[in-house]
């Protein structure tokens, strides 16, 4: 997807800040943190969002939230806490449409978010 930023970052035709990366997944810093720690998980095969994962793609979301761990420690947020979020489409606040996770961190998180 030419026209998918998040592609273009996994293709590193894009720069950015990799926190993480393997033959499936890159995580990398967002470019407009909402918290201290803020990384996103991105698998490099394109899926608009968590709709269009098959379901014979389980694994691969499955390998997202077993790094995500691995991510947050890595960030330092491990042991005090981190939130985990998949928005899926524009009205959930998804603004690039690739599916991603949002690993956030580093500051007491609110309920609900608003």
């Amino acid at each position: 997807m030419n026209d998918c930023l998040f592609c273009r970052i996994a293709a590193k035709a894009v720069p950015a800040k990799i926190v993480y990366e393997d033959d499936r997944i890159l995580a990398f810093d967002d470019i407009r943190p909402m918290a201290p720690v803020h990384t996103l998980i991105i698998p490099k095969q394109h899926f608009a969002s968590l709709n269009e994962v098959p379901p014979e793609e389980a694994d691969l979301m499955a390998h997202i939230l077993m790094k995500a761990r691995e991510i947050a420690a890595l960030k330092g947020v491990g042991a005090t806490g981190y939130r985990l979020v998949l928005n899926t489409a524009r009205d959930s606040g998804q603004e690039v449409l690739h599916i991603h996770f949002h690993v956030l961190g580093g500051r007491p998180m609110l309920w609900p978010p608003g």
